[in-house]
C-alpha cells in the first residue's frame, strides 16, 4: 500500500516542521508521525478557531493539507495497494476540500469533521505492526 523507500513521507514529514529522528525511522512509524503531525495541527487548528487566531488557524490547516497530500497521499502505492489505496485516497482528498473550506469559511466544525475522519484511521494504522501484523502490545 505504501511505497516500500517512503522517502516522500520522510521528505514531507521534514517539511511541515514536526522534528523527530525521521532519517533512522522505518516506513511504518513514519506513517504513525505522518498521522501524528496531522492531528497535532488539526487539534492546534481547532484552539486557533476557538481563540479567534485566524493566522495560526491558515497556518496549522495549511500544514495538515500538506501532511495529507504530500506525506499520506503521496506515500500510497495505488497500482499495489488495491481498494484500500484508492479508499485512502479517496479519504484524504475529502479531508482536503473540507480543510481548505473550513479555512475558507472559518469553521470549527469541518475541521472536527476531519479530526473525526482521521483519528480512526490512525488508531488503526497504531494497532498493526510495522510487517501489518497486529501489534502484540510490545513497542513497534
Amino acid at each position: 500500500m505504501y511505497t516500500p523507500v517512503s522517502s516522500r513521507a520522510a521528505s514531507a514529514y521534514r517539511q511541515v516542521g514536526v522534528q523527530s529522528g525521521v532519517d533512522s525511522a522505518s516506513p511504518h512509524m513514519l506513517i504513525k508521525m505522518l498521522f501524528d503531525g496531522l492531528i497535532q495541527s488539526l487539534n492546534a487548528a481547532r484552539g486557533a478557531l476557538q481563540r479567534g487566531d485566524i493566522a495560526e488557524k491558515g497556518r496549522q490547516i495549511g500544514k495538515a493539507v500538506r501532511i495529507l497530500e504530500e506525506g499520506l497521499k503521496g506515500g500510497l502505492n495505488l497500482a499495489e495497494g488495491g481498494e484500500i489505496a484508492r479508499n485512502l485516497a479517496a479519504l484524504y482528498d475529502y479531508c482536503v476540500n473540507r480543510l481548505s473550506m473550513a479555512n475558507v469559511h472559518n469553521d470549527l466544525a469541518l475541521v472536527e469533521e476531519v479530526v473525526s475522519l482521521i483519528t480512526p484511521v490512525a488508531q488503526s494504522w497504531n494497532e498493526i505492526g510495522p510487517n501489518g501484523a497486529p501489534n502484540s502490545g510490545v513497542g513497534v
